[in-house]
């Protein structure tokens, strides 16, 4: 089983990658053998995150292969208690942050309620590469043990940025949405083991046979594959898959 711990609805703005819409992104895991998918909206990242978390969750209502991924912003509105109940009562399964594109420090005081907030819900903090630095990446995750802090994005040689952080910090994974490195996944599991990373595909901007050919074409053994494929992000989720 596939699921895919890094997808999108809605369109997008600078590619021509479909309409973003729920029947295209079914449509697309079926192609590709993907059974679920963790999503959030293109305008809780480009246009407005709250109005963007609603349509989300209105998107995903009667669809159990999409899980619904909510996008945060900086505790200055003290929106903490509300946007963690709600995010909650709405069966949202993650949190995204986009600090770069939106212009905050994520490791910075505006976030910390937030982030703890998050971590005690036992919701993962998604995060792309591009969007914040390793040392803010590791100083997240080491402040709060219980907080699953997945990135993805990695992009071409930056396993030796990022191996002294995994070393040091065991609630940081990666995700294989462009894990651009020869032989990289199979690097990181050497070092760290299988637990360590989630397949997701960073659709509809990339391409999806992009990750899955990385997956099932990689050298590892049926069980890592398994565990990356779907256990690792059921784990961090604490629920069971919904589809077969």
């Amino acid at each position: 089983m596939l699921i895919d711990a890094d997808a999108m609805l809605g369109r997008h703005p600078r590619r021509d990658v479909g309409q973003g819409t729920v029947t295209q992104a079914l449509a697309r895991m079926d192609r590709f053998g993907i059974a679920e998918a963790l999503v959030s909206h293109s305008w809780s990242w480009l246009h407005d995150p709250h109005q963007g978390n609603l349509k989300i969750i209105r998107l995903t209502e009667g669809q159990p292969r999409l899980r619904p991924c909510w996008v945060m912003l900086p505790d200055t509105c003290d929106e903490t208690a509300s946007f963690v109940t709600s995010a909650l009562d709405n069966g949202v399964a993650a949190v995204r942050a986009y600090p770069a594109d939106h212009g905050y420090d994520l490791a910075g005081k505006d976030t910390a309620r937030l982030l703890d907030a998050v971590a005690e819900a036992g919701l993962p903090l998604l995060l792309d590469a591009p969007q914040i630095g390793w040392p803010a990446v590791e100083a997240i995750a080491a402040a709060r043990p219980s907080l699953a802090v997945v990135v993805g994005g990695l992009g071409y040689r930056l396993l030796r940025q990022a191996a002294g952080v995994l070393a040091r910090t065991p609630n940081i994974h990666l995700g294989l949405a462009n894990l651009s490195s020869h032989c990289g996944l199979e690097w990181l599991v050497e070092r760290y083991g299988p637990r360590r990373l989630l397949f997701g595909t960073g659709a509809p901007a990339r391409d999806p046979a992009e990750a899955l050919t990385r997956l099932l074409w990689s050298e590892l053994d049926d069980e890592s594959v398994a565990a990356i494929g779907s256990g690792n992000v059921l784990g961090l989720l604490r629920q069971e898959a919904r589809a077969a």
